[in-house]
Order: C-alpha cells, then structure tokens, then sequence
C-alpha cells in the first residue's frame, strides 16, 4: 500500500472537514431545500442532468464513505482502506462505487420533499438504496435476491444446522460477481464459519469442500431450480486474472499448448524436407547436377535458418533437432546418403551425367 503523498493528505483533510460545495453542487441543495430534486432531474434535458448528476455525486460521495463504507471496512479489519477514499483497494473501491452509484440513484428519484440537510436525508436512506441496489444487481446476474432454502432442500440435507447455513452462503456467494481468488468457492471464509457453527476446526478446508459437495449434490435433486439460481450465476462470475510472473522465476506458459513441442519440431522439420525434395527437383529439371543440387539445397534449408523459429522459446530452450540437423548436413556421409536417396526418388536423375 502506498503512502500518501501531499496532495493525499490535503484530500483526506478535506473530507474529514466537510464538502466544499462547486456550482452544480450549490444547485443541487437549492433544489433539494426547494422539493424539487427528483422532478428536476426527471425532466432536465441530457447536458442538465448531467451538470445535477455530478453535483449530487460531489455530496453523495462524502456522505457514503463517512457513514457507510468507512464501518464497514472497520469491521472487515480493512483498517488502511477505512481511513480514506484514496487508500481504499480496488475490491472495497468497487464496493464503494456501487454504493455511492446506488445512493446517488435514490437521491435523484426520491428527494420529491423539502430538505434541508441534504447529508442527514442521504444518511437516512443509505440502507435501503444499498440494499435494494444489491439484490437489483443478484436479480441481474440471475442469482436469489434474497437467499432462502426452500423445504425441499432443508429436508435434503436433513435439516443440518451447518449444511443449511453453508448451503445459504453458496446461493449468496453465486450472486457475487467476484471469484475467490483462483478457485470457485471461499473455502477459508467458510472454515471459519464452520468453526464457529459446529464448535469444530478439525478438517478445515478439506471439511468444507466435501461439505460443499454434500450440498451441492442435495441441490441438483432439483435440476431446474439448480440450473436457474445455481449454475447461471455462478457462471456470469469474472474470469480470475493469474498474476505475472516474477522476474528470474520459471513459469508455465500463460497460453493452453494443444501439442507438444517436440510435436511441433518435427512437423516443421517434415515440412522443410518436403520444400527441399520440391527445391531439388526444380534445380535437377533445370539441368543442374542431381548431386550439386542436393548438397546445395540441403545444406541451405538445414544447416542455416534465421532464428525465427526460435522466437516463442526462452533462452537454452531453443529446438534440439535443428542442432542435430545442421551438423549432420555437414558431415559428407550424411549427404551421400541423401543424395542416394534422392536419386531413387527423382525420376531419370540417375540417368544424367
């Protein structure tokens, strides 16, 4: 985490003083002491609403941060990112930014009444349009906007105080749009749970994961309802990105290879033998020497190459056969063999002189 810098500190001093309002903003409160907010941005023209939109963001904003998101990451230990919007990690900036655009929604529709302190009104309506935008966004990604095990499931897991309990954090887990790091489900988060419900921390991850089978295999007794609040979620979750690798640290290759690479020396290798036998041929029916036009065009497409081939391997790990190959084709009984071999396959190059 970085430090803050000055123009940090100036920032975080500004919003631990209050808003200083910019034009937009000023009008926006005008409005709002006036009834006639949400009317307003209702029936301004685009380039207006805009102008309304950003100077109820510049006072939304504060207010979400100081009121809401600031507890939250204290309860979440997130001790650096509750200390100012600047510091915040990219998870809990987005979380913010999702509940300032949810706030700053209800404002611009429901501030139909005289206000006079426009913080104290947001801060009043902070739960409700953070909740109701999180299960607008659950319902969007086809999860449960309010996760409840219906009988049939409870029954299939034999009412188990865990089971039940671990089967509601999989239906809320779908519905974020966030994976667990590289895995599909928050094992770790869950252990702790388990720990807590059954008073056991034996198993820890290992425990969970079966228990997750457990419920998901109860779950899919129901496969319709699986498919449609289980399955369709969890598949509109972002793609995990894999982190580079550090400098000097050998790593897999960040591409899925279909074949393998000695596969791919050797068809390139088939296919320079093939261009060479054309090579050959075209030389011989021009009335060069079949073993003059061997020699030459062996040793050409063999024994000299560009490095391009190269290109996709790290350093010491280049083709193996084009080393074997080019100093074979140097070595005169290689290339009597070739030439032998040559003349059984061109027709009439024994015949000439």
């Amino acid at each position: 985490m970085r430090a803050l810098e000055g123009a940090d500190v100036k920032d975080v001093l500004d919003e631990l003083s209050g808003p200083v309002d910019g034009t937009a903003a000023a009008s926006v409160r005008d409005l709002a002491r006036r009834g006639l907010l949400a009317e307003r941005a209702r029936t301004a023209p685009v380039a207006e609403r805009a102008l309304l939109t950003g100077g109820a963001y510049e006072i939304v904003w504060r207010v979400v941060f100081q009121r809401l998101t600031r507890q939250v990451e204290m309860r979440r230990g997130h001790y650096v990112c509750a200390s100012s919007v600047l510091r915040l990690e990219p998870d809990c900036l987005d979380r913010f930014q999702d509940d300032v655009e949810a706030v700053l929604a209800h404002l611009l529709q429901h501030a139909r009444m005289p206000i006079q302190s426009l913080e104290a009104w947001i801060a009043t309506r902070l739960t409700p349009a953070t909740v109701d935008a999180h299960r607008r966004r659950r319902g969007e990604r086809g999860a449960l906007q309010r996760p409840r095990l219906p009988e049939w499931l409870k029954e299939a897991l034999g009412r188990d105080p865990w089971l039940s309990v671990l089967a509601v954090e999989v239906l809320v887990w779908v519905g974020v749009p966030v994976t667990a790091g590289l895995g599909i489900w928050p094992l770790d988060a869950w252990s702790e749970r388990r720990a807590t419900v059954t008073d056991s921390h034996r198993g820890a991850d290992t425990e969970v994961a079966r228990d997750v089978d457990v419920v998901l295999a109860a779950m899919r007794r129901n496969a319709a309802w699986y498919a449609k609040f289980v399955e369709r979620p969890l598949g509109r979750k972002q793609a995990p990105v894999l982190p580079a690798p550090r400098r000097g640290v050998e790593s897999e290759p960040s591409y899925l290879a279909l074949t393998e690479r000695h596969e791919v020396d050797e068809a390139r290798l088939t296919a320079l033998a093939a261009e060479a036998v054309v090579a050959i041929e075209a030389r011989v029916r021009a009335g060069v020497d079949p073993r003059t036009a061997v020699t030459e065009v062996v040793r050409t497409v063999f024994g000299g190459g560009t490095g391009a081939e190269a290109m996709d391997r790290t350093p010491a790990t280049g083709p193996e056969a084009d080393e074997r190959g080019r100093a074979l084709v140097a070595e005169p009984a290689t290339i009597e063999r070739i030439v032998s071999a040559m003349l059984d396959i061109l027709p009439g190059a024994d015949q000439r002189p």
